[in-house]
Formats: structure tokens, C-alpha cells, sequence
């Protein structure tokens, strides 16, 4: 498995999850002058994104998810990504959470199978970075935290080899292996068949550096092409008129990582047959690994998990509903299992007095920039950043 694997996964997961909370909360915006106390704006939305946008990109998180490292557990990862979707006034219950989860997964999943070449899964993730920096224009100091992750990401990825940067990508398709959830948008494109798995293309632009096939070459023992057998490929394949570009700013060349969300269609951020597949999802989610569950409920006693902003006054925060309608959330929350909340991740260190005051003590004397880690539990460091922000 490649140790290079977390950022790339990290920030194309988090781009997935502005963009499907970007449409969602467009979708729910009343205009400001109609708006009552409780309803969704426009000055709202903009709040969010550059509330998620700044805990994503803070430096010092950034620095802990760029060391050589293993991925998370599944569990552990959805646990930073659910702080992630609270560092702002928003709020999600279980179930809209799951489908949140979802929808990134599977959105990106689709992407890492179809990249043309595994160095693309780059283009990928500045396809995500370039839309999230269309967010977020009128701020330039989130702007410049962004920018920062761009650089940091082009230094640490523009020199690997092909051969390194197909580890990541098998080290990427193991991390979603095994999950099949489908989603609407998809299954109305036709990419994606009843059964939850994608439908590969196979026609469309070749690789950037490859050859259209139709041609069989046999060299000699000196490297000399002695032979060329012609054969039909039965598909329908053009060359790329160039590479995508690397750098900071360009075409990327690609549209895979762009938010498939801002073309005109109906608001489709719902997972079709909720009921039937968020059962099965759930029965997974259900009977979770013990390592897992011991693994996350050591972050939480040790750094207390990420504290979730708590609007003062008149603002007690906002519900965003991932689902079509109210009656298919609570229908969700009803089959959704008490012990997602309560036995999987024990994260609510205030129950126990004394253990809170530990941890107060524990964070107050935290310095990630001057004491290494004492423990290897995956999923520790980036949770721990994540409590500072």
C-alpha cells in the first residue's frame, strides 16, 4: 500500500462534500428579506462553505495529513469527515450524514475507475481544489490557505514515478472496495447498473503517451519491430490533443472531479432505493470491526474529538436535509440503529466529569508542533488536529 494515499483521498472526499452541500443548501436558500429565523440564505450558505473550507485547509491540519502514513479505517475517516461537516452552523442527523458519506464515496470511487492513467487521479484532485477556490472567491485569506495545499500537493506528487503513483491508485480502489451504493445521478447517466456497480467505458480518449490500439508489434531479440499485426478493437478511440496541466493554474484536460452537480437536472443528491440499500448499508455498519470501534473511542478519550461550533444567542444552528422530503429522513432515523450513535464511536466526553477535566488538562498542553505522537492508532493525529481548528 502506498504511504502517499491520504491527502489525495482526503481532499477529493472533502471536495465532494462542498460540492453535494453547496446544491443542497442552493437548493434550500430562501432570499434573504423572505427568509424566516429558521430557513436557509444565501449569507448562510456562503458561511458554511467558508466555515468547512477554513477547518479543511488549516495549516497545521494539513501538515499532519501530509506525513507518510497508512489510510484510516472507513470509520475513522467518515468520523473526521462528520467534524468536518459541523465546523460551522450547520447541522446533519445520522441518517442525512450516511447519505452525505455516501454520495462522496461513490462519487469518487467513479472517478479513480475511470482515470485514464493513474497520474490523472492528480487532475482529479485539481479539478476539486480549482471548483472549491470558485467558492470561496471573495475571501483571500481562506484563498490562500487553499493555494498553500495546492503547492504542498504539487511538490510532494509532481516527481513520483508511473509505477508509485499506480500504488496509490490500488491502494485507493482497496479503500472502496467492496462498496456498491447507488446513486440516483448515476443510474440515470446509465454509469452505473441496478446492482450498485459502475459501467466502464470502452471507447473515448486514450491515455495521454499511449497509442490508439489496432496494432500487434513483434520486436527481435535486439529490439528491432521485425512484425505488425493489424486487429479490430471494436471501439471508438481519440488521441488527446495534450496533457492536462500540473501546475497551479490551466486546463486540466479533464473532466472528471468537476462538480457534476452545477449542470442543469433535477436536485438528485438522494441514493435511489434508500429504504432497501441504507438497511444494507446499515447491517455493515451494524457489527463494526472491534479494532475499529476501540481504535476511535481511544481518539475520543484522548483529544475529546472535534469540538462542534455552538451558535450563541439567536443562531442554535441550522438542519440540512440530504433527503427529498422530511417523512423520508425520519423513515431513515427510524431503521437507522441506536448503537451507530452510542456504541461505534463514543465521542461525548462530557458524561464523565472527571474524564473531561483530564482531557481539558491533556488539550491544554498539547503542541502538535513540538511532541510527536505517543500513540500509533491510526486516525489519532488527524483527530487531534482536528480538535484545535
Amino acid at each position: 500500500m502506498s504511504m502517499r494515499t491520504l491527502p489525495l483521498l482526503f481532499v477529493n472526499l472533502g471536495g465532494e462534500m462542498l460540492y453535494i452541500l453547496d446544491q443542497r443548501l442552493r437548493a434550500q436558500s430562501i432570499p434573504g428579506e423572505k427568509a424566516h429565523k429558521d430557513e436557509w440564505t444565501d449569507v448562510d450558505r456562503r458561511r458554511v462553505m467558508n466555515d468547512i473550507i477554513t477547518t479543511m485547509f488549516n495549516e497545521k491540519f494539513m501538515e499532519e495529513l501530509f506525513k507518510p502514513q497508512e489510510l484510516y479505517t472507513r470509520k475513522a475517516l467518515r468520523t473526521v469527515f462528520e467534524r468536518l461537516a459541523h465546523a460551522s452552523i450547520m447541522r446533519l442527523n445520522p441518517p442525512s450524514m450516511d447519505k452525505l458519506y455516501d454520495l462522496m464515496t461513490m462519487a469518487f470511487k467513479h472517478q479513480v475507475l475511470l482515470c485514464p492513467r493513474p497520474k490523472d487521479i492528480l487532475l482529479v484532485t485539481f479539478n476539486h481544489l480549482d471548483t472549491i477556490k470558485d467558492f470561496i472567491q471573495d475571501s483571500p485569506r481562506i484563498m490562500n490557505q487553499v493555494d498553500e495545499t495546492f503547492r504542498q500537493i504539487i511538490d510532494t506528487y509532481n516527481h513520483l514515478s508511473p509505477g508509485e503513483f499506480q500504488l496509490i491508485r490500488q491502494t485507493l480502489l482497496i479503500f472502496f472496495q467492496d462498496i456498491h451504493i447507488r446513486v440516483s445521478i448515476f443510474l440515470k447517466d446509465k454509469v452505473q447498473n441496478s446492482n450498485g456497480h459502475f459501467v466502464l467505458p470502452t471507447s473515448g480518449q486514450v491515455p495521454w503517451g499511449t497509442e490508439i490500439p489496432g496494432h500487434i508489434r513483434l520486436f527481435n531479440r535486439k529490439g528491432d519491430e521485425i512484425k505488425r499485426i493489424e486487429f479490430v478493437h471494436g471501439g471508438s478511440y481519440q488521441l488527446p490533443h495534450r496533457e492536462g496541466s500540473f501546475e497551479l493554474y490551466g486546463d486540466r484536460c479533464l473532466k472528471l472531479g468537476t462538480n457534476m452537480y452545477s449542470v442543469s437536472r433535477p436536485v438528485e443528491t438522494h441514493i435511489s432505493g434508500a429504504t432497501k440499500n441504507l438497511a444494507s448499508h446499515i447491517k455493515e455498519k451494524a457489527a463494526p470491526n472491534p479494532l475499529a470501534k476501540e481504535e476511535l473511542n481511544f481518539l475520543a478519550r484522548l483529544m475529546g474529538g472535534l469540538e462542534m461550533k455552538k451558535s450563541l444567542g439567536s443562531e442554535a444552528g441550522f438542519r440540512l436535509n440530504l433527503f427529498t422530503t422530511d417523512e423520508e429522513e425520519e423513515h431513515a432515523a427510524q431503521i437507522h440503529p441506536e448503537e451507530l450513535s452510542c456504541q461505534v464511536i463514543s465521542i461525548q466526553a462530557d458524561k464523565d466529569q472527571q474524564r473531561n477535566e483530564e482531557l481539558t488538562r491533556i488539550m491544554g498542553e498539547f503542541d502538535v508542533a513540538e511532541q510527536p505522537s505517543q500513540s500509533t492508532s491510526k486516525g489519532n493525529d488527524l483527530l487531534a488536529m482536528m480538535d484545535e481548528l
